[in-house]
């Protein structure tokens, strides 16, 4: 059998999927393309075996799920694609009305927790598809992610945009995963082998893309609006691994999403051992 592998259409995953093609790798997977929000779902529901999903919908079904070590989408501060786009300061927000896109489930409860926390605010927030013009038809800010909020960041000229990395690590000083790499905990018991392939396949495509950087930045230069030198700087503002800090900022993000009741417990991150990359089943910190 093929494994089916789900796959976010934005551009801070090519990295990590660039090198399937170059190693061939696609013929032993089933690729399905999503937003996170749908592939969240469809890993949940069994129509995927792996997938990257929002990093607090792990925590959310913890219980059914395991993680490959080694993968996720974070950032050290800037992350310039999940922007807060606004008509008014992060601090003048009170009342006024947030559109969330209904594309990704970590920036929404990241943006509350920025906004609650950090700036003691409390909007009232509405949910909407990513439509920056419909948004602000409904609200005084947007919450935008992937490739519609990357465009905002180099053009928007006219309203306040904050970079929900750059406001995270204010707020806390850490690390922040956004999307981790996971597995139906069915699927990886009984189908270890297929599970490490997968990884494999995936460890070495990231392998192949931070040694061919220039490739991959011309390549998305052909086909995305913007220029090779700010692709550049945007996938090197992106981290692509699991390293033992970003552990403890997602766990801490965790811990105050629990706080506000938007997951009922922090969860041990429990990672799929591979002969390839051990790991050690442990809470971070």
């Amino acid at each position: 059998m093929r494994p089916k592998v789900g796959h976010i259409q934005f551009l801070n995953c090519l990295p990590l999927y660039y090198g399937l093609v170059k190693s061939h790798a696609l013929l032993e997977i089933e690729l399905i393309k999503g937003t996170p929000t749908e592939l969240n779902s469809m890993l949940i529901k069994g129509s995927l075996d792996i997938s990257p999903v929002s990093s607090i919908e792990y925590a959310r079904n913890h219980e059914s799920l395991m993680l490959f070590p080694d993968f996720t989408v974070s950032s050290d501060g800037e992350v310039k694609s999940i922007l807060l786009i606004s008509r008014f300061p992060l601090e003048k927000l009170s009342g006024k009305k947030i559109a969330l896109a209904d594309t990704s489930a970590t920036s929404q409860v990241l943006l509350k927790l920025i906004l609650g926390r950090g700036y003691r605010v409390e909007p009232e927030y509405i949910i909407r598809p990513p439509d920056f013009n419909a948004m602000f038809a409904d609200a005084d800010a947007a919450l935008l992610i992937g490739d519609i909020a990357l465009n905002h960041f180099v053009r928007e000229k006219d309203l306040y945009v904050f970079d929900l990395g750059i406001e995270w690590k204010k707020l806390t000083g850490k690390k922040m995963v956004y999307a981790v790499w996971a597995v139906g905990r069915n699927f990886a018991l009984t189908k270890k082998d297929l599970c490490e392939d997968v990884f494999e396949a995936f460890r070495k495509s990231k392998e192949y893309s931070m040694e061919h950087m220039p490739e991959i930045v011309e390549y998305a230069a052909k086909w995305e609006p913007f220029s090779p030198s700010f692709l550049m700087d945007y996938f090197s503002s992106l981290y692509f691994n699991f390293a033992e800090d970003y552990q403890e900022g997602l766990l801490h993000f965790y811990e105050l999403a629990s706080e506000i009741g938007e997951i009922q417990t922090v969860p041990e991150l429990k990672f799929l051992e591979f002969r390839s990359n051990m790991k050690t089943l442990r809470r971070a910190g």
